[in-house]
C-alpha cells in the first residue's frame, strides 16, 4: 500500500504539471486575438484570462466525469497507466508549444490515457463508443462549426457598421473584445480544467482512495484550478503569436467574432459533458472569421502545418505512454527511469526554446519557422508597385501625375542597357 500512496502522490503532482502545461499551452485560445488587435496589453490580457479560467473551473464538472468515467473502463486501471498517460500527454504539449503549433492538450491527454490503457489492460480497457462520440466527432463538428459561425458573424459585424465610421467602430469592436475573451476564458476553465479533474479522480479510483463512480473531490477541483490558471498566467507566446498573427491577420471586428463564436462551442460542449478541444474550435473561429472579411485570408500553410498536429496529437501522445507503461512494468526501477525521462526531456525542451525567446515583448512580430521575418508574396509586390500613387488634391478635382510619383511607384529596371551601336 505504501508503494501505491507513493505512486499515487507522483501521478496526483504530474496531473497537476499536466494541467499547467495546459494553460499556457491553450492561453492563445483566449487571448491571441485581443492581444493581436492590440485590445489589451499582453501581460494584462494573460492575468486577465488567468483569473477567469480559475473561476470557469468551478461551474461544472460534467466533462471530469466523461474523463473519470466513461473513456476507459476503471477495472484494472493501476496508477502506473495514469502515469504513463501524463507523460505522454506533457511531452506532446511541450514538442508543440516549442514550435509553436496550437493542438490539443485534451486529445494529448486522451491519446495518453488510451495508449497507456491499451498497453495495461488491451483493446477491452477503452470504451470506443465513448471515444467516437465524445471526442472523435466533437473534434471534427467543433473547428468546423466554430468556423462558419465566425465567418457569418464577422460578415454581419462589417455589413452593421457600415454606417460607422471606421475608429469607432474599431472601438467599439476592441471592447467587444475584451468581453468576449474573458467568456473564452471563462470557457475554458470550465472545460479543460476539468480534464485534469477527471485524471486526477480516476488516479485516486485506481489507488483505491476513492469509491468507483465517485465525483471529484473538492480539493481536487481547487488545485487543479490554480495549476491551470498559473500555466495561462506564464503565457504560451509561441502559440500566441501563431494563432494571432500565423493564421490570418485580423481586424477588432473580426477578433470579436471569432471569440464570440468559440466560446459559444466550447460553453455548449461543456454543458453536454462533450471533451472538446477548445484548440479546434478557436484555431477554427480564427480560420472562420479570416475569411469572412472581404479580401481577408488565411495562410494555408501554417493551417496545414497545424492540422498535421492535430492528426498527430492522438497517436503521438499513445505511442509515448504505451512505451512508457511497459518501461514501469519493470517495478519501481522503470518508474523511475520513466520519471527520470520525464524530468530531463522537460528541461532539454526548455533549453532549446532559449535559442530564441518568444514574450510579450516580441509576440506580435511575424517570423517564419527560420526565425525571419515573412517576406510579402508576389502578388502582393506586384500590386503594391502599380498602384497609383496618393494625390494632394482637394476633393472631387484629379490632380496630375508627375515624373517623380510615377518614379516611385514603378521599379526601374534593373537591366543593363546595350551598348550604342559603334558608328560607322
Amino acid at each position: 500500500m505504501e508503494h501505491i500512496t507513493l505512486l499515487l502522490g507522483i501521478v496526483i503532482i504530474t496531473a497537476l504539471v499536466f494541467d499547467f502545461t495546459n494553460g499556457f499551452h491553450d492561453t492563445a485560445n483566449a487571448m491571441a486575438t485581443t492581444i493581436s488587435t492590440g485590445a489589451l496589453k499582453p501581460k494584462t490580457a494573460v492575468a486577465m484570462s488567468a483569473v477567469l479560467n480559475l473561476v470557469g473551473a468551478f461551474m461544472s464538472v460534467e466533462v471530469a466525469k466523461t474523463i473519470s468515467k466513461g473513456l476507459v473502463n476503471e477495472e484494472g486501471i493501476q496508477p502506473e497507466v495514469i502515469f504513463a498517460a501524463l507523460v505522454g500527454a506533457i511531452l506532446w504539449n511541450l514538442v508543440t508549444w516549442l514550435v509553436g503549433l496550437p493542438s490539443s492538450s485534451s486529445h494529448a491527454l486522451m491519446g495518453g490515457l488510451i495508449g497507456a490503457a491499451v498497453a495495461s489492460a488491451g483493446m477491452g480497457a477503452v470504451n470506443g463508443s465513448v471515444v467516437v462520440t465524445k471526442v472523435l466527432i466533437p473534434a471534427i463538428a467543433a473547428p468546423l462549426v466554430a468556423g462558419v459561425a465566425a465567418m457569418l458573424a464577422a460578415k454581419l459585424t462589417y455589413k452593421l457598421g457600415n454606417k460607422v465610421g471606421e475608429k469607432t467602430s474599431a472601438k467599439g469592436y476592441r471592447a467587444g473584445q475584451i468581453a468576449s475573451a474573458g467568456l473564452v476564458s471563462l470557457a475554458h476553465g470550465t472545460n479543460d480544467a476539468q480534464k485534469t479533474m477527471g485524471i486526477i479522480t480516476l488516479a485516486l479510483i485506481a489507488g483505491n482512495a476513492l469509491p468507483a463512480g465517485a465525483n471529484p473531490p473538492v480539493w481536487v477541483i481547487v488545485s487543479a484550478g490554480l495549476a491551470i490558471a498559473m500555466g495561462t498566467y506564464l503565457g504560451g507566446w509561441r502559440i500566441i503569436r501563431t494563432m494571432g498573427k500565423g493564421l490570418t491577420d485580423l481586424q477588432p471586428q473580426q477578433g470579436f467574432a471569432a471569440q464570440t463564436s468559440a466560446a459559444s462551442v466550447i460553453l455548449a460542449s461543456s454543458t453536454l459533458g462533450f471533451s472538446l478541444s477548445t484548440t479546434h474550435a478557436c484555431s477554427g473561429a480564427v480560420m472562420g472569421a479570416g475569411l469572412g472579411r472581404k479580401g481577408g485570408v488565411v495562410r494555408w500553410s501554417t493551417a496545414t502545418r497545424m492540422f498535421i498536429a492535430w492528426g498527430l496529437t492522438l497517436p503521438a501522445a499513445a505511442l509515448v505512454a504505451s512505451i512508457a507503461e511497459l518501461v514501469m512494468r519493470t517495478g519501481d526501477i522503470g518508474i523511475a527511469a520513466v520519471t527520470v525521462f520525464l524530468v530531463g526531456s522537460c528541461f532539454a525542451i526548455w533549453l532549446i526554446s532559449r535559442r530564441q525567446v518568444v514574450d510579450h515583448n516580441n509576440v506580435n512580430e511575424l517570423e517564419t519557422s527560420t526565425g525571419a521575418t515573412d517576406e510579402p508574396g508576389v502578388v502582393t509586390t506586384a500590386m503594391a508597385a502599380v498602384t497609383v500613387p496618393p494625390t494632394t488634391a482637394a476633393a472631387g478635382t484629379t490632380a496630375a501625375v508627375t515624373d517623380e510619383d510615377l518614379k516611385a511607384t514603378i521599379p526601374a529596371s534593373t537591366a543593363t542597357p546595350a551598348a550604342p551601336a559603334a558608328a560607322v
